[in-house]
């Protein structure tokens, strides 16, 4: 295991104005909050931070702007990943020229390359052209329907020592037992699912060393704490804390059936999917840790959305506050009075 990449690394949500351009004042607040709280690492311009939406000014804005607040305080993971090569290559040396430790490269959406030009064309390509620096392939079906395979993982990295691990977001634990098996001891393996985390790192044949978080963004010091409690032996105290978090790990992307009315005035029932990171973003929000708004086409949650996230919230703060205590102590907010005051969370719905 390369000690450099374990711990906990939070996805970093991207704050913008109403006018949709980025509150450069809020996200140094948020990264301030995250070092404050002893996070490993941290990720700008990953799927939270909205960097398929963002402007190419934007995202190597960010990347520099993170990389300045946590030059010696904590690593840098930079998001450079495309569905093009040649922006992935461009955006790479942006955020390598604001000297980040690392960066996280998405397999390719939308075009939907196998495997093997995964390898071919895109990683090996970006890996060659820089070699002095440490690369992070992000493995996410759910979002690229394609998928880079454990077996052209093994030998982008038996070809480009520079591939240090892996950021696995596929729920496919079977796949990731292979890639352990086909990997040398010390390239790691990332969770990318706040839910699995736990089995990951505790199931040995997988030994996760670690998780890029979303939930981290809310509540870091518990989950850097928990992480290390695994990586350190301790099982059963880290159990505690994951259980603890769960409601709100299972709210990372939700679902909710709606009745809504057709133009004829008939009703329909329908089901309506929320994925990262408007729920996050939601919930920050009513807790007075940020505004909501998202870059375009992503919006707001339903009513039945936000009190989804909201009973999450209060689940936690019921039974376990000091997990949402700092957010408290950092923001200048009473959470409990936050969580239960209906008018924080009235206008965050459609």
């Amino acid at each position: 295991m390369n000690d450099k990449y374990t711990g906990c690394w939070t996805a970093l949500v991207t704050p913008f104005k109403d006018d949709h351009t980025v509150d450069w004042n809020q996200l140094g607040r948020n990264v301030a909050f995250q070092v404050k709280e002893g996070l490993t690492g941290l990720l700008p311009m990953g799927t939270t931070g909205e960097s398929a939406t963002v402007t190419h000014e934007e995202h190597a804005q960010v990347i520099e702007k993170v990389s300045e607040l946590a030059s010696g305080k904590a690593l840098v993971l930079a998001g450079t990943g495309s569905n093009s090569t040649d922006e992935a290559v461009y955006e790479t040396g942006k955020a390598l020229d604001c000297g980040v430790d690392a960066v996280l490269l998405v397999d390719c959406y939308y075009n939907k390359p196998g495997s093997l030009w995964l390898r071919r064309e895109y990683y090996s390509t970006v890996a060659e052209k820089f070699p002095d620096l440490d690369i992070i392939p992000y493995v996410i079906p759910g979002r690229s329907v394609t998928a880079l395979k454990p077996e052209d993982l093994a030998i982008l990295r038996s070809e480009h020592s520079n591939i240090v691990a892996v950021k696995e977001a596929t729920g496919d634990f079977d796949r990731m037992i292979w890639t352990r098996k086909l990997m040398d001891d010390d390239f790691n393996i990332l969770s990318g699912d706040d839910p699995n985390t736990f089995s990951m790192m505790t199931d040995e044949g997988i030994s996760a060393s670690g998780v890029i978080s979303v939930i981290s963004n809310i509540t870091p010091g518990a989950i850097e704490k928990y992480v290390r409690q695994i990586l350190a032996g301790k099982i059963d105290d880290a159990r505690i804390i994951d259980n603890a978090l769960q409601p709100l790990f299972n709210v990372v992307g939700i679902s909710t059936e709606e009745e809504i009315t057709l133009p004829d005035g008939s009703t329909v029932k329908t089901t309506y999917k929320f994925p990262n990171p408007v729920p996050v973003k939601t919930m920050m929000c009513g807790l007075g840790m940020q505004e909501l708004t998202c870059k375009r086409p992503l919006g707001k949650l339903t009513k039945k959305g936000v009190e989804m996230v909201r009973s999450a919230l209060r689940t936690v703060w019921e039974n376990t506050p000091e997990h949402l205590e700092p957010v408290g102590g950092f923001y200048d907010v009473d959470v409990g009075e936050r969580i239960s005051g209906d008018k924080y969370w009235e206008n965050l719905s459609y």
